[in-house]
């Protein structure tokens, strides 16, 4: 499914490269793992390779898609959950589907909301985490550093 050097997307930490194919004992049994250096995250993680699909694990966009994403950045903020923590429940399953373009509406709809009311802590935590998610991806795709990939992000919402 995937090779070393790829630039892949594991949901709910980010974009990252595979940098090892390794077999490791789990439980008695002996399993392939994918080494990924996730280092806008500043962390190493070890995928299973017959959990990739599972766990929404991916190739990053094309450079030819981040104009889709600048669009849901820019289109109007959706209605949310007035109660903060179903709100938060619904982020949270939004970014685990992997998906760029959900993990950059709920940047759009989280920033838009903390400008008009400061958000909850937990809240402020998951859109640190999605904006690192979503800005990790862009920085792969399309070659930006992460000041510019933010820059990029913050100007279009």
């Amino acid at each position: 499914m995937f090779n070393i050097g790829d630039r892949i997307v594991y949901p709910m930490y980010g974009a990252g490269v595979i940098t090892e194919v390794v077999e490791k004992d789990f439980l008695g049994e002996a399993r392939i793992y994918y080494n990924v250096s996730l280092p806008y995250c500043r962390m190493e993680a070890s995928v299973p390779v017959d959990n990739c699909k599972k766990l929404g694990v991916r190739h990053i966009i094309k450079p030819e898609r981040i104009g889709e994403v600048l669009e849901v950045l820019n289109k109007d903020t959706e209605p949310m959950n007035p109660n903060w923590n179903k709100r938060y429940r619904e982020n949270t399953e939004r970014m685990q589907t992997g998906d760029i373009l959900e993990v950059a509406a709920v940047v759009r709809n989280l920033v838009r909301t903390d400008r008009l009311k400061p958000l909850s802590t937990g809240e402020k935590k998951l859109l640190s985490t999605a904006k690192q998610i979503l800005e990790s991806e862009l920085v792969y795709s399309g070659g930006y550093t992460m000041e510019e990939a933010d820059e990029m992000v913050e100007t279009n919402i």
